[in-house]
């Protein structure tokens, strides 16, 4: 299977970020971490060796991305609005610098987002804000009102990066029209702390006619193993 390592210094974030890239052609997908988890999680916690098929069929080509949690959501010791704002960057880093990248590397124009936990709130968050440039977006056992970390607090850099927030008040037809093409699925356990989330965010995105699979699984479902197994079901990839 194709490895790649790949460092560069971010305009976006003024500071170095790294990536991985996995596997050698096929649609491109997006990987988020965990809350303040590393580029090479997924790989560690074997991830990547579930979908070895699609990665050495060349049925996908994945781009694990760092975060920068601790710095945003994650900062305690920050105001909220500052956490905000530094998201804000990171979201420029996504959409100026590992874009682009990718796109040097594949040329196919499908794109799949995903991510678990807290990257499944990265996930849909920017597929929500970017759904020109996303075609399916997956997130596994997420938390979608980004108030959580904020202690409440709102401003608009918050309530733009708060997908059930943002959403109910998306009038925007040709936004819209973008979310109805994706390609949306939540994934949950009935027992997850997280399942409400899922279910608010779904309730959202029917109100707004946008068609989605909101899949709720048996158990906790909140670790790797059952991570594992929905993204070998959902990812797809032979776009």
């Amino acid at each position: 299977m194709n490895r790649e390592y790949h460092k560069w210094f971010s305009p976006s974030l003024n500071r170095d970020m790294e990536l991985l890239v996995f596997g050698h052609g096929g649609a491109r997908v997006l990987v988020f971490p965990t809350s303040m988890g590393r580029f090479f999680e997924w790989e560690d916690r074997g991830m990547m060796w579930a979908l070895r098929e699609h990665l050495e069929q060349g049925w996908i080509q994945i781009y694990a991305v760092d975060s920068v949690d601790a710095e945003s959501w994650y900062c305690n010791w920050a105001e909220p609005a500052g956490r905000a704002v530094r998201h804000n960057q990171y979201d420029a880093y996504l959409l100026q610098e590992v874009l682009p990248f990718t796109q040097s590397k594949n040329p196919n124009p499908f794109l799949t987002v995903t991510g678990a936990s807290f990257g499944a709130f990265h996930t849909i968050n920017f597929a929500l804000r970017h759904p020109e440039l996303v075609n399916r977006a997956i997130a596994m056992s997420g938390f979608y009102d980004i108030r959580r970390w904020t202690n409440g607090y709102s401003d608009n850099n918050v309530y733009f990066n708060n997908p059930v927030q943002y959403m109910a008040n998306e009038h925007d037809p040709t936004r819209l029209e973008a979310m109805r093409r994706m390609d949306i699925l939540l994934a949950t356990g009935r027992e997850d702390s997280g399942l409400s989330s899922s279910q608010q965010l779904s309730e959202v995105l029917w109100q707004k006619d946008i068609w989605h699979a909101c899949r709720i699984w048996d158990g906790w479902a909140h670790d790797w193993p059952w991570w594992q197994k929905m993204i070998q079901m959902y990812i797809g990839g032979h776009d």
